[in-house]
């Protein structure tokens, strides 16, 4: 009875507060003229995922320029896979136990966010991935941006906490400013940052990595994919 307490306790809480509670860019509702006459400029944005999980990758000059507020670990790369997810899951020692297992199922957890350098183009660097990927306006940078620096706990020196080392490659993993809990996944997280570009993401409808990626192929969206590393032989 009392694990079905916390159970129904936990869904209400993950109705109230399936998004991340960020803060809405402080810029001006409408472009400015000198925005208007920038938007023939475009990024690259590219979304992994596995089936279940989904990152997104993005260009890193761009990004910094964009006011992203990095650590000082990453370098100069040509780019940078962004993920977010149970602090716990993203260790070495993964979940291990029915208590951690709870825990991470019922109740909302601390939280990581994980940058890993690359400067290979994303299929070559994650095969084993699907791909998809899409343009954006160059001048939309400074909203992805203050999204992301609003995902991570900044310290006295202004620079974001580094919790470890990152699962893979030569990255880190920051402190994740927002609780981790289910439904509230990495593909919530995802979903807001693609929306923070002026994606038409329906987010209480991407919970999944399926879900997520059906919305993004939609037209107004513009997702394609390009590499299928789930295909079967």
């Amino acid at each position: 009875m009392r694990l079905a307490l916390v159970a129904i306790s936990s869904l209400l809480l993950c109705a109230c507060s399936l998004r991340l509670p960020v803060e809405p860019y402080p810029g001006p509702a409408s472009e400015s003229s000198e925005a208007a006459s920038a938007s023939t400029e475009t990024v690259e944005v590219w979304m992994h995922g596995d089936g279940y999980h989904t990152g997104l990758v993005f260009d890193y000059p761009w990004l910094v320029e964009s006011g992203y507020i990095a650590p000082e670990a990453l370098g100069t790369p040509r780019w940078v896979v962004v993920s977010w997810g149970n602090t716990d899951a993203y260790s070495a020692e993964g979940i291990s136990g029915p208590h951690k297992w709870m825990q991470v199922l019922f109740t909302p957890t601390d939280s990581v966010m994980e940058l890993i350098p690359i400067n290979y183009q994303v299929p070559a660097v994650l095969p084993d991935q699907q791909i998809w990927r899409a343009e954006f306006p160059a001048h939309l940078g400074p909203r992805l941006a203050h999204f992301l620096n609003q995902c991570q706990v900044i310290d006295e020196s202004g620079k974001p906490v580094v919790v470890r080392q990152s699962s893979w490659g030569k990255g880190v993993q920051l402190e994740g400013r927002y609780n981790y809990f289910i439904p509230r996944v990495c593909n919530i997280w995802s979903a807001q940052a693609i929306e923070s570009l002026g994606g038409k993401i329906e987010v209480s409808r991407a919970t999944t990595a399926k879900s997520l990626a059906k919305q993004l192929e939609k037209p107004e969206n513009g997702f394609v994919l390009v590499h299928d590393g789930l295909a079967k032989d």
